[in-house]
């Protein structure tokens, strides 16, 4: 592509008033810098906000699974209609992308779909991206907008991923905002909560997990806010927020639409041993399984996760999820092959 590929997510704290209405003087803040930033760059704007768009049209409202996709689909459009509004004052169309896993996890459609966004970029059009909550299956569907924005800055080879919190950025033991790091590991995560951030889904522990996934394979990332007067080219900047340095990654495109994409049903987490055989890119045993987790068949791929739940990369697997819990004590049982891994921090 001619240009840079930017991804931007914004959370749904992030553009919501404190009584979780949309708040219009964000969304106008946001069309204004990123119609300057398109200039410059090829973007993708992946925003949360739906469900507090339209879960005031439901009555009796309690956040169910079926509530929330109903609000999500009577709240889309609202949304989308904001978007359309402030990009409009600047000359600007917008594109409503509603993505499903298999958009993703099947490369076909997953080529298809950066030919579309291609297309959008090349008339000035702004995809505006987030989940088709009212088709996605729960066991399918995208842990957040963290996971769905970093899926797509790996599969289009961005060169910087933005994910706006209201917090600002990750903040130390002092609630100070930590400016730069260079790698995450325990020194970081030790500052981290499972709390989340209002009224999203997400939270800063999954922000950083993909943040990790998304550094490893050569993307710079901010976590930061949208405070003062340009907040995203200061992200850019490394003046606003959290900055963590874009690893060298040598993956083929095919590599990276693997390592990403195809994450479906399933993840295990493996043992310490594990992990370090697995650097010396040796193929995965059973018996240094600690955990298996959802519902997989031979030859989907799923996530290998270390014991301090951070990703550590991806496996096609050679057993389904019931052979591979039940051979964890065997020693000599090949639960994925070292040529089937891609791993995210060697």
């Amino acid at each position: 592509m001619s240009k840079e590929v930017i991804v931007i997510k914004l959370g749904t704290a992030v553009i919501s008033k404190a009584d979780g209405t949309i708040d219009t003087a964000i969304i106008k803040k946001v069309a204004g810098e990123i119609a300057a930033l398109s200039k410059r760059y090829n973007i993708v704007l992946v925003s949360s906000g739906a469900v507090g768009s339209g879960k005031k049209y439901l009555k009796a409202y309690k956040g169910s699974l079926l509530e929330r996709k109903a609000a999500a689909a009577v709240g889309n459009p609202i949304l989308i209609q904001l978007y359309h509004k402030y990009f409009q004052q600047h000359s600007i169309n917008v594109a409503q992308a509603l993505c499903e896993r298999v958009h993703f996890s099947n490369r076909v459609q997953f080529l298809q779909l950066k030919q579309t966004f291609a297309t959008f970029w090349e008339n000035n059009i702004i995809p505006i991206v987030n989940e088709n909550d009212l088709v996605s299956n729960v066991e399918i569907k995208f842990s957040d907008n963290d996971e769905l924005a970093t899926l797509i800055a790996i599969g289009f080879d961005a060169s910087h991923l933005i994910l706006c919190t209201s917090t600002g950025g990750v903040l130390d033991d002092q609630k100070k905002i930590i400016p730069l790091v260079e790698k995450v590991d325990g020194s970081v995560m030790k500052f981290i909560t499972k709390d989340k951030s209002g009224p999203g889904l997400g939270g800063m522990l999954s922000k950083l997990t993909f943040t990790r996934l998304a550094s490893s394979l050569g993307i710079e990332v901010t976590i930061g806010g949208l405070k003062g007067k340009q907040p995203l080219q200061d992200a850019l900047a490394r003046k606003n927020g959290t900055s963590f340095l874009a690893k060298k990654s040598n993956l083929r495109a095919r590599q990276k639409w693997l390592a990403s994409g195809s994450i479906t049903l399933g993840k295990i987490t493996v043992d310490k041993g594990a992990a370090k055989a697995l650097l010396n890119r040796k193929s995965l045993l059973t018996i240094g399984i600690a955990k298996v987790e959802g519902k997989f068949l031979e030859g989907e791929v799923i996530q290998l996760m270390e014991e301090d739940n951070t990703i550590l990369g991806v496996a096609k697997a050679k057993l389904d999820a019931a052979s591979m819990e039940a051979h964890r004590a065997s020693k000599n049982v090949i639960a994925a092959h070292a040529d089937d891994i891609v791993l995210f921090n060697d």
